[in-house]
């Protein structure tokens, strides 16, 4: 049986364009954006979504029936939670460059981007074979790491991978001799 997940990035936090390591306030605009963007989305028999208040105020833009997911929650940014990139950069300069260029670094003391995209790997390969077309609200990290596994990328790959708010990532399972193969 063929798995077809339609990972739908969670609007943006706020309106300064900063990167917030955290599940941050959501702005007006990219709620109204979720609502336009519903209409484009692909058919599909279940919606999950991540435990993030973003993602829930996504599916209620999207007035969609979602199940929580915790398994897709965002990284854990450990001491780094609630401060901006740039904020981070300029305080921790070399733990921030660390964290961006090895995968196994945690200058922050959460998630190393590894661990992300194996806790990512386990829920993918933990679906039922008859889940069918479902559609993914998450955080653009859980994206990237789904990606990461479906493209059988190296884990270095996954800073070099772009998943914008509201964007779509596609991803298929086939099921076959040795288990399922995702693309």
């Amino acid at each position: 049986m063929t798995i077809c997940l339609t990972l739908l990035c969670a609007i943006a936090g706020d309106d300064t364009g900063e990167a917030i390591l955290d599940d941050g306030v959501l702005n007006e605009r990219g709620l109204s954006e979720a609502g336009a963007t519903g209409a484009v989305l692909p058919r599909h028999s279940v919606a999950v979504r991540a435990p993030s208040t973003r993602c829930a105020r996504t599916a209620h833009a999207l007035a969609l029936k979602t199940t929580l997911e915790p398994a897709l929650h965002d990284f854990d940014y450990g001491k780094w939670r609630g401060r901006t990139a740039a904020e981070v950069a300029a305080t921790d300069p070399y733990g921030f460059s660390v964290w961006l260029t090895d995968p196994d670094a945690k200058p922050h003391g959460g998630e190393t981007v590894r661990q992300l995209c194996q806790r990512i790997t386990r829920w993918l390969n933990s679906l039922p074979p008859d889940t069918g077309r479902a559609l993914v609200i998450t955080e653009p990290a859980v994206a990237r790491a789904a990606l990461v596994h479906a493209l059988s990328a190296p884990v270095r790959a996954f800073w070099h991978l772009e998943v914008p708010p509201l964007s779509t990532v596609c991803v298929a399972s086939c099921a076959g001799r040795g288990g399922a193969h995702w693309s």
